[in-house]
């Protein structure tokens, strides 16, 4: 399948946007995971919004872009990482990390990046660049890791 990316800042998201990327949000990370945690954290306003959508017109791939100094003061943010059950083990996420790093590189020039991610994902992220900088710690019930990408 092949998936075709856009980036929208919150406010340029149409109603029926936020509805698919909210739920495809609960999807993964309420139900698959079985986390019920508050995914309206206020951050989104302040975010641009990577929807990645199959021939198929559905949204397969997300991600959260975020500025710097919403989430880690000095550092913009990739979150809310998603691919589809129906794209996963087809590649996708690498080309949907790809993207997300290419935009905010784009958006936040010469800001490094700072992600908190799901410690079983530590190798994926270092094939990016990222690097582990502090001890693992539980966010609703998950081992994280915080990782950085400096700017080359």
């Amino acid at each position: 399948m092949t998936i075709s990316y856009i980036c929208k800042p919150y406010y340029d998201l149409s109603l029926d946007e936020l509805y698919e990327i909210l739920r495809a949000r609960q999807e993964v990370f309420v139900v698959e995971q079985n986390c019920p945690y508050q995914d309206a954290d206020g951050k989104d306003k302040y975010a641009h919004h990577l929807l990645g959508r199959g021939e198929d017109g559905l949204l397969h791939c997300y991600t959260r872009l975020l500025p710097p100094g919403v989430s880690y003061e000095g550092y913009c943010s990739i979150g809310r990482v998603i691919n589809s059950k129906q794209v996963r083990g087809m590649g996708h996420g690498k080309i949907l990390m790809q993207e997300s790093i290419s935009r905010i590189h784009d958006l936040y020039s010469g800001v490094p990046v700072k992600i908190g991610a799901q410690a079983y994902l530590k190798r994926f992220y270092e094939g990016f660049g990222f690097v582990d900088i502090g001890e693992p710690y539980l966010e609703d019930g998950i081992p994280h890791i915080i990782m950085v990408l400096e700017r080359p």
